[in-house]
């Protein structure tokens, strides 16, 4: 379960626009890299986000190139999960193993305002907004797994620990 604050964006938002590119190779702590997610698009951002809080976008979210510190920097930032119209296949799976918790859903993008508070539930594939309730299809059990473990390298490594 995730409850938090609204950032809305649009269509198209690209891993160059959550994450600069020319911080690709002189960036390597997670931390630091929070401090510069969306610093183009919008530079409050980083500095007014707070754990838990969603973001909310349109089409293709995550397009561009296939570099994962896209997802981490949002991750380190405190960003609960992503709802979007669709993403970038790529982006998608990077969210995943980060621990990013991601949802593709049309109609709750649509009505989602900035900046308001929404709630939601993994299991019951519930986005609850002032405008009312949205299902979407209930996370895959190992895809909820990983969530939890916090991505899939903490999973990975759970699950041999077990075995051992």
């Amino acid at each position: 379960m995730v409850k938090g604050r609204v950032w809305k964006y649009g269509d198209n938002i690209n891993t160059d626009v959550i994450f600069p590119g020319k911080y690709t190779y002189s960036i390597i702590d997670p931390i630091e890299m929070a401090k510069h997610a969306f610093e183009d698009l919008d530079p409050n951002f980083s500095h007014k986000v707070k754990k838990g809080d969603v973001i909310v976008a349109g089409k293709n979210f995550g397009c561009g190139s296939s570099r994962e510190q896209a997802a981490t920097c949002l991750k380190y930032a405190g960003v609960g999960a992503i709802i979007a119209k669709s993403f970038a296949r790529i982006f998608f799976r990077n969210a995943i193993n980060q621990g990013l918790p991601v949802i593709e859903c049309p109609k709750a993008v649509d009505a989602i305002e900035n900046g308001e508070e929404v709630e939601i539930n993994f299991n019951e594939g519930k986005i609850i907004t002032k405008k009312g309730t949205f299902n979407f299809p209930p996370l895959p059990e190992s895809v909820l797994q990983i969530l939890k473990n916090g991505g899939l390298i903490p999973y990975t490594k759970k699950k041999l620990e077990i075995r051992n």
